[in-house]
């Protein structure tokens, strides 16, 4: 089963963009890796739902620091507290903007897709049953942290 580039570059191109419009940082590609689900690995985990010419899903996950640096850049003056209860949103938006520019590169591309609302999942006890799809997942590096992207899409 192989996965189309197609399908994950506007997404690495996206996150890239978005990472550097709203953060000013540049993301590092990791290497590529064929995985069995787009189980996430890092603390807090988005999850992306993709429907239309490309199905499947997206998850983004990322540490807890990387998360307190976001939060902090994107929305500055927060307390510690104010951040345990916002961050969720937080990332969530950040998500948003990731796939709604790749959605755009779709479109441009003439594939009409489709997002669901992002779901933001935390801690790394929990246990997120997904059905196996072959995946491709990439770790990008910024000054920042790690964001993990895991692609399932057909």
């Amino acid at each position: 089963m192989n996965i189309n580039a197609e399908f994950v570059n506007p997404f690495l191109e996206s996150a890239g963009a978005v990472f550097k419009q709203i953060m000013n940082v540049d993301l590092r590609r990791g290497k590529l890796v064929i995985k069995e689900s787009p189980v996430p690995s890092l603390d807090v985990a988005i999850m992306i739902g993709i429907t239309g010419g490309v199905t499947g899903e997206v998850v983004y996950s990322l540490g807890f620091n990387m998360v307190y640096k976001i939060a902090n850049i994107l929305a500055p003056g927060l307390s510690e507290e104010q951040i345990k209860h916002e961050y969720k949103d937080i990332i969530g938006e950040l998500a948003n903007m990731i796939t709604g520019n790749a959605m755009n590169l779709f479109a441009s591309s003439g594939k009409t897709i489709e997002m669901t609302t992002p779901t933001v999942i935390e801690g790394k006890d929990v246990s997120i049953t997904m059905l196996k799809q072959t995946t491709l997942g990439i770790n990008l590096y910024s000054p920042i942290g790690q964001l993990e992207m895991n692609i399932a899409l057909k």
